[in-house]
């Protein structure tokens, strides 16, 4: 298979979606691994390196794209890259759909192969996004702890205290990957931390390896309002496999906030779980509502590439030559995880959540490879289904 890695341009995106060992694997296994010039600049790779490890470099977007079956992304494409893709074309990135009608509809009309890294599910694990929720997870304090400054016209509160001055308090959303990482750190930093959830198991695992400072409490809208008032930094942690992250903090609790607090919206990807939030970037992180500072980056692990970059790609590469190996089909017939991965297929949407949520039809992706195989088609690019 032709296997292609354009360079990230969505702002601030620094990741790339291979590294040199993970091209000399696919090499190794017959494969052609085309590799935009710089892309992994910033991810500390050079061109020679990807060279010396069998990729061939492409100087546009537009050649990768022109030539690949398969794209090899971080994240979802901008709309300078849509008219790129290519019918029956695989996308293999993190495309977020639930919050994006207008992309989907895009994959849709391309008759692209979109897979998603975040719907790629192992059990209860979602092994594609646990790497980037423990980044962004330990991110999470740090930006809330350097916003809560004076100087971004919030609170003027250090996260951690001084001797006989009291830690801010933080509350964390949520009881998964984002919510451990996070409260990890906000406890390290010296903060009062308290994590909110719904999953008794994972709250009782969290009590049991966290440190005294940090507790859990059961998630209602009961608590949150009485918590709320309360506390100086609040860190969105929610995720739900595939679909759009519910407001837990409505526009009309915002009012409970102290001003000058801040809310991290780690899950801004998948809509966000507070209201107010709107996806922002490296380059403009932080906005006010109400007295409120809102930090809601859509790529925060962007921001530390060459960790992010090894972490994402140690990941996804068992899952890539996979798809190379089989293709698509094969790939998700064999596997469920990939199965599960495979939001849009020839026109057509496979994951529930994403058809329901932008009132979209929803096919079952086995109908369609089915399809598939009834007229003969066997060629993963293909134009028709």
């Amino acid at each position: 298979m032709k296997i292609g890695i354009p360079k990230e341009i969505k702002s601030r995106e620094y990741r790339v979606g291979i590294i040199p060992s993970g091209v000399e694997l696919l090499v190794q296994g017959g494969h052609e691994v085309y590799i935009e010039k710089n892309a992994g600049e910033k991810s500390g790779f050079t061109d020679d390196e990807y060279k010396q490890a069998g990729a061939i470099i492409f100087q546009n977007p537009k050649e990768i794209y022109g030539h690949c079956e398969m794209i090899l992304k971080v994240k979802e494409p901008q709309p300078q890259e849509y008219d790129l893709l290519e019918p029956g074309q695989i996308l293999f990135a993190y495309l977020h759909l639930a919050p994006q009608k207008e992309l989907t509809q895009i994959l849709q009309k391309r008759k692209v192969i979109a897979i998603a890294y975040e719907t790629i599910q192992e059990g209860n694990r979602v092994p594609l996004l646990e790497p980037m929720s423990q980044i962004a997870g330990k991110m999470a304090p740090m930006a809330a702890g350097y916003f809560l400054s004076a100087h971004s016209n919030a609170m003027g509160v250090l996260m951690g205290g001084c001797s006989g001055v009291l830690p801010s308090k933080v509350l964390i959303l949520g009881s998964g990957t984002v919510a451990k990482y996070s409260a990890k750190i906000a406890a390290g930093m010296g903060a009062d931390v308290m994590i909110m959830g719904r999953n008794p198991k994972s709250m009782a695992e969290l009590e049991e390896t966290m440190p005294a400072n940090v507790s859990t409490v059961y998630s209602n809208r009961y608590n949150l309002e009485k918590i709320l008032p309360t506390v100086d930094i609040v860190i969105g942690a929610v995720y739900n496999t595939g679909e759009k992250t519910p407001h837990l903090i409505t526009k009309k609790m915002l009012h409970l906030c102290k001003k000058g607090a801040v809310l991290v919206d780690v899950a801004i990807d998948q809509g966000g779980c507070i209201e107010t939030s709107r996806p922002t970037t490296h380059d403009d992180p932080i906005f006010e509502v109400d007295g409120v500072m809102h930090y809601c980056v859509a790529n925060m692990p962007g921001d530390y590439p060459v960790t992010a970059t090894y972490a994402l790609t140690n990941a996804t590469i068992p899952y890539v030559k996979k798809i190379a190996d089989l293709g698509w089909r094969g790939a998700s017939l064999q596997d469920n995880a990939i199965y599960g991965g495979v939001n849009v297929a020839g026109g057509f949407v496979t994951q529930e959540s994403v058809a329901k949520v932008h009132k979209i039809p929803y096919y079952e992706l086995k109908d369609i490879l089915d399809m598939c195989s009834k007229f003969g088609d066997t060629d993963d690019k293909t134009t028709s289904y």
